[in-house]
């Protein structure tokens, strides 16, 4: 038995490399049905592992709080020194609104508060731009920050508002790159900071940081809540400064220009970050998050509620309705492969009916003749599927290149492709097979 199904591979065998073009034409369909269905699967899943990093950086069921500035300077400061019974009156996004969200509504896990500042860092002449963020300890939790060195903040520096810092990798790099920066004096901004913390570096792609409005956390500076708005800037509260101008404002001064205002923060907080004990209930919380403001900034909608995980899965799923379109576009090319290797097959037995007669009049069995046939179209499909995983590779490896998106080549997807290729060989070489066997000897003897 072994050794005639020897003699049926190596009768297939001869009869394929005679017919180099033809073969190479007919495994064209699964060639490009298996390389489509590498690539496709190679997107997907750098598609899923990008997601993935990015719902990491912006944190698990986060609800995202974010203020919107359209006010000029002046408009601001008038409001900021009227009537609050005002309807059209609003405070901003502030310290109050985080207290009062965290103490009324349930389901609530974490909340961290954030205030951003651009500033500037100055240590042994050195100077760069940087930002200064005011923080409680939840952000850390919320953003799955660790630390490298160091401690975060204890009660204390963040009750009393105390001098003190956590810088990122970037900033220790630049500054501290030949001692240890725990213990030691940072000028940020007009003030002094001492490090008592280094985050461990977070490795963040330029796409990513432009899809997700997020920055170089590398090269942040941390501070305590407290002595951000004690130290720096509280844009909350009611100046002398701010006074004179809404009274200029309203007796008509400083009406000479005709240039636009500018726009200005007025709001105390620049983020409020609010993580959620279970994802069923973040629709429903954000919606009561947007009444309760709405209520506090007597009904002045200045801020916007993003869920970023939410957003994130959303476009998941689109990408995997993508990769289902692709998978259909690959799954049809192998059909029409399977069909064109049964269709030149079936060509084939026609051309060949002497040969397959004169087979059977020197004793050869049907089932040596199916066993020969069927040999043919895998030999067929396997070498197109060989050639469609180097072609498959090689496109997810351009298209990585080329168009910078991730591709994750796993070998389930090599397996699945090389096997899906075998198979359909295997199915439409059937047909071809038995009919080649089912042909009379004589017959195929006097054939013209």
């Amino acid at each position: 038995m072994y050794t005639n199904l020897l003699s049926s591979f190596y009768i297939a065998f001869d009869a394929v490399l005679a017919n180099k073009m033809r073969s190479i034409l007919t495994a064209l369909g699964i060639i490009f049905g298996v390389a489509a269905v590498i690539a496709m699967l190679a997107i997907g899943n750098g598609a899923q592992k990008e997601i993935l990093e990015q719902i990491k950086l912006v944190g698990v069921n986060n609800i995202v709080i974010t203020p919107i500035v359209e006010q000029s300077e002046e408009q601001v400061e008038a409001s900021q020194t009227s009537n609050k019974d005002d309807k059209n009156f609003s405070p901003g996004l502030t310290l109050e609104d985080a207290r009062s969200i965290e103490k009324i509504i349930p389901g609530i896990g974490k909340l961290s508060p954030e205030i951003l500042l651009e500033t500037y860092i100055i240590k042994n002449g050195i100077r760069r731009t940087s930002k200064l963020v005011g923080v409680e300890n939840n952000y850390f939790d919320i953003s799955n920050f660790t630390l490298d060195q160091g401690k975060f903040f204890n009660e204390e520096q963040l009750l009393k508002g105390e001098a003190v810092c956590v810088i990122g990798q970037g900033i220790k790099s630049k500054f501290f790159s030949t001692e240890d920066p725990i213990g030691k004096m940072i000028k940020v901004g007009a003030h002094w900071l001492m490090v008592v913390g280094v985050l461990e570096e977070r490795l963040i792609s330029e796409k990513s940081m432009a899809n997700l409005g997020i920055r170089n956390y590398n090269m942040d500076v941390y501070a305590p809540l407290k002595t951000v708005l004690i130290r720096y800037k509280n844009r909350s509260l009611i100046t002398e400064t701010l006074i004179k101008r809404a009274s200029n404002e309203n007796r008509g001064g400083n009406n000479e220009s005709s240039e636009p205002k500018q726009a200005v923060n007025y709001h105390q907080l620049d983020r409020l970050v609010i993580q959620v004990d279970e994802t069923e209930k973040m629709l429903s919380i954000s919606e009561i998050v947007s009444r309760l403001l709405k209520r506090k900034h007597f009904e002045t909608v200045d801020y916007e509620i993003t869920i970023p995980e939410l957003l994130l899965k959303q476009q998941q799923r689109t990408k995997n309705i993508f990769n289902f379109v692709l998978g259909a576009i690959a799954g049809i090319s192998l059909l029409v492969g399977g069909i064109g290797i049964m269709n030149i097959m079936l060509a084939s037995v026609l051309e060949r009916i002497k040969e397959i007669g004169l087979r059977l009049a020197i004793g050869a069995k049907k089932s040596d003749i199916v066993s020969q046939f069927v040999f043919e179209a895998v030999m067929i499909s396997v070498s197109g599927g060989i050639i469609g995983i180097i072609l498959g590779v090689t496109l997810a490896f351009v298209v990585s290149e080329i168009a910078e998106i991730p591709t994750i080549i796993s070998a389930s997807s090599i397996i699945l492709s090389f096997g899906v290729a075998a198979t359909v060989g295997l199915i439409f070489g059937i047909a071809p097979a038995r009919r080649a066997a089912q042909q009379d000897p004589i017959s195929s003897l006097r054939y013209e």
